[in-house]
């Protein structure tokens, strides 16, 4: 509107403008006069004259000479060209119809000034111009803006005048009626047009169907043109929905405009190709990919073969990370108590992001790492850890439900369905690796019943859910071979992600039958008469234990048994679903690991109502269920479901309760057995020690300023984790993973908890660190603890002869009263808390009455053991007390003479000889193991001498054996924290014990070697290195990869990536092994253009790496090397240190690596290629290994890198690998990992944007911007309009 005070001035320009309109005035004079009049009142460009000169043209002065007038203005800057064309829009546009003329006129001033918005947006009054341009098109009414920076508005500006134009050609061709509610229907339509409007002649007519031809053409130049197209590509990133409604429009009009079919410059193709995902990528991912195929060194290229999977550092080994993620998941030492799904999931995105690779890459990348896991278990070795369960679970049943999980993130149908065909067809290239799918020996029974199930599908048979597991193959009229392809099928089917249309697959079965053996309907004991109601009695007891649950009804059933059955019901239930369904129903596996999970907080009955706590009452299903998922490989099949949390919150009432009964407490189960308070105690306490790291010394406990990955293992952390499960979220009913532990979670307690809620393992656990920081102290005389101290010590060494004192001066605890009668000295009836209390004092009193003679070691291992076996649980105390006194180094050592404690000669020799042979291959030196002199017996600090005495004790049986899980890791951390070669030791004496476990144990043994040698650690990761890039191999051969670095199985050598996997968690310096890792990807760069390309490659690359496919064909070759590298080195950071430790590498490491010179490089620095490989691999590295906890880690990175583009600071590395990293890094960030972006500061993003504009980086530095939201598209449509041409 026109300011009222200013009505003479505005009054006076009229005048002028009707005077030379009469004269025909020449339009340069009227300007001339116009601004001198106007000068002395009026800041140029003038809003408000732009106002009174549009409205006196329309439509009472609609003529040439006026629009002369108006286009000088524009020239001359008088009035702004974008506000008028706004003004006119308003007018002109609405009113097409009738004023062809005037909206041709329009088309051409649009087409004028539109794309040289450069020359538009200057001077003091551009803001204020936006804000009027804004307010006449209602761009805030039209698109919810949270800003009024010009920047934004211009883009804002540019989509509107595009999209009046389309909506324009839609509606006068009728393919489209705008609903009455739109917010373009006043700038489309007219609201104030006459009814009679006057006839249009033929020449209007004609120009109507030009001026449409014309739109048609100026908006297919809109999307052509470089400036504009780009501030178009703003709105396709931030206004995602405006931009597909734009798109779908545009598709509208190219395919039924018969406006567009008359252009003789324009057709359907090519205003299609210009919206296309190509050039716009809507998705988000098109465009960056043409940005980085434009360039071969960021082009990072998509996996296309996997030829060579397990042999070679092809495209494939870029999913190395997940084959290391697998392996480092079998480790029995420690639990994971984040679900492998979620891990797993979140890798495969990031790497199918990082890789540039499709969906049926990844999930081919999955199904080989799944299936390498399992042949890696070929040669086994006997001992307790983890076996073929916990591998089979990994490839059968957590990869199958990552795969649901990618599948069911789709969020459109059409997505889902490709996700589909994706997965089939990876599932089809399965078929080219016969060797990756046979079958280990154990499934070879459950894979030919697969295979055999799809050829009765395919023959017509009716195959129910549990005939398969009564089929008779050697009633099978052909040979049904199966292999794991077939179990893989099977599983994703179970998962309704494939139907059984996979079964006509090419080559999937060898044939068809035409006759149903008449065995499959034989009546078996199985788990369909069960259904059918058949009671649980022996023999079918017997039967379900040995063949998995088919589906989801049969475990229902059984659980509802094992709730609300009888007890010896429940009891049964509970053996049942311990059985083959939990370790081979991969199929049902996640589902039975919940219900064994709900079985551990039963429900209160409803008729209850005693004082006790209602678990008194589950007490022997309990204890079934507690024994039962004891197994190292069942508590990694928990680990790898993500039930670890919620497991250790479920035992901790169960401990609570049961330790605070005496051992006179007791019941009987079925089989005639008598269990009392103190077995179930100790069962359910060994258990929950088990899942986390409770024995480890106390440097793993806060000493120090950056802990291992380990320590956070506490049952405050897993109760922290638990209680974030019931914390419902937007994204938690997508994520079906959460959900099902959310839900897991809330039947046991919809209440968060906390270990203040279990007073007195909370007393217990609190001494357990007293015991491990300092020494004992604070025992009173008399007092209860005392008292039992006494009692237990009477137990124990009742059959000791003489009445010497068990109790020396320093000890502070009393001594046992002497000799006695074994029947007059009764046990202690006292809880399992009140002797746990008392251990630590009572294994201090003996320790130290053995280490001054008045015990001897035998009778001190007697006493031990008669503890243990008294209260089983006492083992955990025990092994907390000698983990924290060796670490104190306080005992004397002893002598392994065979005459005092045991000899380990016997076996010493050949323990050194085989740890050779495991080492072979690594060029570490491994001293000898003989005592110095040659002729003095073996030594071993008296609290490990005592413990490997206790140990041996121990029967290897399948009663001990939950025992010996929690002894076994424990004796081998106290060894290892000791002086070589006290690890041998053990592992000699413990041979002679359990001859069956001579590999396991040696294994064991040659691990310590690195935890006393650095030196060694370091030539190891060399190994991992060199076995990864096949550096040691001939120039372009295809050696290293996966397979050269985790091997195949088999421990004569062991590949060094298992040995490092099996070793990194016992490092306690891990901060200095990672940047050991960081310093060996450094230097590998160099390795791998010297060893993979030859010297006269090498220089040809220098010169065409820009040009020629023999150049581009290289390049790729050696980025792929490189790119192997930063994997390797991310996968084993992450590994190796954790959150911790990867903040410490991007934060302090790598800025101060980029700030010094190196000084080997100095005198001849490396060539420009290798240093911009260095770039490009740092880049990769710093992506891979923040791509899991980004949030606080990446934003102090990136200030450092804006810092240094701004100049604050400077950098000392080679300016090549400078400007590759950040491009590098940028590239990866906009193509890969959208998200990092937003969450960028501003001001960071326009520092990395304009570095990458003075390196030439423009598109790139575009792209940086786009993402950066609203906050950033000021400057970026500032860069845009800027930009050089």
């Amino acid at each position: 509107m026109v300011v009222p005070g200013r009505r003479t001035v505005w009054d006076g320009v009229v005048e002028l403008t009707k005077t030379a309109q009469e004269q025909c005035v020449d339009a340069r004079l009227w300007a001339s006069r116009l601004s001198s009049n106007l000068k002395p009142f009026v800041e140029f460009p003038s809003t408000e004259l732009a106002e009174v000169l549009v409205s006196y043209i329309c439509w009472d002065n609609n003529v040439p000479i006026l629009w002369k007038f108006l286009e000088r203005a524009m020239a001359l800057n008088l009035v702004s060209p974008l506000l008028v064309l706004s003004l006119l829009a308003l007018r002109v546009v609405p009113n097409r119809s009738t004023q062809s003329e005037a909206y041709r006129i329009y088309l051409e001033l649009l087409k004028r000034n539109v794309f040289r918005i450069k020359d538009h947006i200057t001077g003091s009054n551009y803001h204020n111009v936006m804000n009027s341009v804004a307010n006449i098109l209602r761009l805030p009414e039209l698109f919810p803006l949270e800003t009024n920076r010009p920047g934004v508005l211009v883009v804002e500006f540019v989509f509107k005048m595009v999209s009046l134009l389309l909506d324009a050609c839609l509606t006068d061709e009728g393919l489209m009626e705008l609903p009455q509610d739109s917010t373009s229907l006043w700038l489309i339509k007219s609201q104030d047009m006459e009814i009679d409007a006057p006839e249009t002649t033929g020449s209007d007519e004609k120009l109507q169907s030009l001026n449409n031809i014309m739109a048609i053409e100026m908006i297919a130049e809109f999307l052509r043109n470089t400036v504009v197209s780009r501030l178009l590509y703003l709105v396709s990133m931030n206004r995602a929905s405006s931009w597909h409604e734009f798109v779908r429009k545009v598709h509208v009009l190219a395919e039924s405009s018969s406006a567009l079919r008359s252009s003789k410059v324009l057709n359907s193709g090519d205003i299609l190709e210009l919206v296309s995902n190509k050039r716009f990528g809507y998705s988000r991912d098109s465009k960056v990919d043409s940005f980085r195929k434009s360039n071969a060194i960021v082009d990072f290229g998509t996996l296309a073969s996997f030829a060579g999977l397990c042999h070679g550092a092809s495209l494939s080994s870029l999913w190395l990370p997940l084959d290391l993620v697998f392996e480092d998941a079998m480790d029995g030492y420690q639990v994971n108590p984040t679900s492998a799904i979620e891990i797993i999931t979140g890798l495969a995105k990031t790497l199918k992001g990082i890789n540039g690779s499709t969906w049926h890459d990844t999930f081919l990348g999955l199904w080989i790492a799944a299936l390498r896991l399992v042949q890696r278990e070929r040669d086994p070795i006997e001992g307790p850890i983890p076996r073929l369960d916990t591998r089979l679970c990994m490839s059968l049943c957590i990869v199958p439900l990552v795969v649901a999980n990618l599948i069911e993130e789709g969020e459109y149908e059409f997505v889902m369905k490709k996700l589909r065909h994706d997965l089939v067809t990876s599932l089809q290239a399965l078929g080219e690796f016969p060797a990756l799918l046979a079958p280990p020996q154990c499934v070879v029974s459950a894979a030919n019943k697969a295979a055999t199930k799809a050829i009765m599908v395919l023959s017509g048979g009716d195959v129910g859910k549990s005939c398969s597991d009564v089929i008779n193959m050697k009633d099978m009229p052909i040979n049904c071979c199966g292999n794991m392809r077939h179990l893989i099928v099977e599983a994703c089917i179970a998962r309704n992600i494939l139907d059984t249309s996979a079964y006509s697959w090419p080559g999937y079965v060898n044939g068809r039958i035409n006759q149903i053996p008449q065995s499959l309907s034989s009546e078996v004991p199985c788990w369909s008469s069960f259904v059918k109601g058949a009671p649980l009695n022996a023999v079918m007891v017997k039967a379900l234990v040995s063949v998995p649950a088919s589906s989801l009804s049969e475990l229902e059933k059984l659980y509802e048994v094992a709730v609300k059955g009888s007890d010896d019901e429940k009891i049964s239930a509970a053996i049942v679903l311990c059985g083959a369904s939990l370790t081979r129903g991969w199929n049902i596996q996640k589902h039975t690991v919940e219900y064994l999970t709900r079985l551990l907080s039963p429900p209160v009955p409803a008729d209850y109502s005693g004082v006790e706590s209602h678990l008194i009452g589950y007490a022997c299903m309990l204890n079934v269920v507690i024994v039962g998922i004891g197994s190292v490989d069942s508590i990694q099949i928990f680990s790898l479901h993500g039930m670890v949390p919620q497991l250790a919150c479920s035992l901790m009432p169960i401990c609570e309760v049961f330790g605070s009964y005496t051992p006179s407490v007791s019941w009987t189960l079925p089989s005639g057995e008598e269990i009392s308070a103190y077995s179930v105690f100790s069962n359910a306490f060994t258990l929950l020690l088990k899942l986390w790291r409770f024995n480890h010394p106390p440097i793993e406990h806060g000493v120090g300023d950056m802990p291992t990955v380990g320590s956070q293992l506490t049952p405050e952390h897993l109760l922290l984790v638990r209680n974030s499960h019931l914390v419902s979220s937007e994204t938690l009913t997508k994520d079906r993973n959460r959900k099902r532990l959310s839900e897991v979670a809330k039947s046991a307690s919809c209440q968060p908890v906390f270990v203040d809620s279990f007073p007195k393992l909370k007393i217990w656990y609190r001494q357990h660190q007293r015991c491990i920081a300092s020494t004992l102290s604070g025992l009173t005389h008399g007092s209860p603890v005392h008292q039992t101290v006494e009692a237990l010590l009477n137990m124990m060494f009742r059959k000791v002869k003489g009445s010497e004192s068990l109790n020396p001066d320093s000890s502070g605890t009393s001594s046992s009263s002497g000799a006695a009668s074994e029947d007059s000295i009764p046990r202690p009836e006292c809880p399992a808390w009140d002797i746990l209390k008392a251990v630590p004092y009572v294994v201090d009193a003996a320790l130290t009455a053995c280490s001054h003679g008045s015990l001897c070691p035998r009778e001190l291992a007697t006493g031990l053991k008669d503890l243990t076996d008294f209260l089983p649980a006492s083992l955990a105390t025990i092994v907390s007390y000698f983990s924290a006194e060796v670490s104190r180094g306080v005992w004397k050592p002893v002598f392994m003479n065979g005459v005092d404690w045991p000899n380990p000669a016997a076996n010493l020799s050949n323990v050194e000889e085989y740890i050779k042979k495991i080492l072979a291959t690594t060029g570490v030196d491994i001293p000898s193991l003989a005592p110095a002199g040659g002729s003095s017996p073996a030594t071993l600090p008296l609290p490990l001498a005592a413990f490997v005495s206790l140990t041996i004790t121990y029967k290897v049986d399948k009663a001990s054996e939950r025992f010996l899980n929690l002894a076994g890791p424990a004796l081998e951390c106290l060894a290892a924290g000791c002086p070589w070669p006290c690890m041998p030791i053990v592992a000699s004496l413990w041979t002679q014990k359990a001859k069956r476990w001579f590999d396991f144990l040696v294994f064991s043994a040659s691990r310590t070697v690195f935890l006393h040698n650095p030196d060694a650690v370091v030539q190891l990761l060399r190994n991992c290195f060199s076995a990864t890039l096949g550096l040691n191999a001939a120039p372009m051969s295809n050696d290293g990869g996966v397979g050269a670095l985790l091997g195949h199985g088999g421990i004569s050598p062991v590949a060094p990536g298992i040995l490092y996997l099996r070793m990194y968690r016992a490092l306690r310096d891990t901060a200095s092994v990672t940047e050991e890792i960081f310093s060996l990807l450094i230097h590998s760069v160099e390795d791998i253009a010297q060893n993979r390309l030859s010297k006269e490659n090498l220089e040809r690359l220098e010169t065409v790496k820009n040009g020629s496919g023999y150049g581009q064909s290289s390049l790729a070759t050696a980025m792929t090397q490189v790119k192997l590298a930063a994997s390797l080195s991310a996968s084993l950071v992450w590994l190796t240190g954790g959150l911790g430790v990867v903040h410490l590498l991007i934060k302090e490491t790598i800025p101060s690596w980029f700030l010094s010179v190196d000084k080997s490089d100095q005198e001849q620095g490396p060539s420009e290629l290798v240093a911009e490989l260095r770039g490009h691999a740092l880049a990769y590295f710093v992506v891979l290994s923040a791509s899991k906890r980004r949030q606080g880690i990446m934003g102090s990175h990136l200030e450092f890198l804006a810092s240094a583009l701004d100049g604050t600071i400077s950098v000392g590395c080679e300016t090549a690998t400078w400007q590759a990293y950040i491009t590098g890094l940028v590239s990866l960030m906009v193509s890969c990992l959208p998200r990092w972006v937003t969450e960028i500061d501003t001001e960071v993003l326009k520092s990395l944007s304009n570095g990458l504009r003075q390196w030439g980086k423009d598109e790139l530095a575009i792209l940086l911007l786009s993402m950066g939201g609203i906050e950033t598209m000021d400057h970026a449509t500032d860069f845009i309009i800027h930009l050089r041409s």
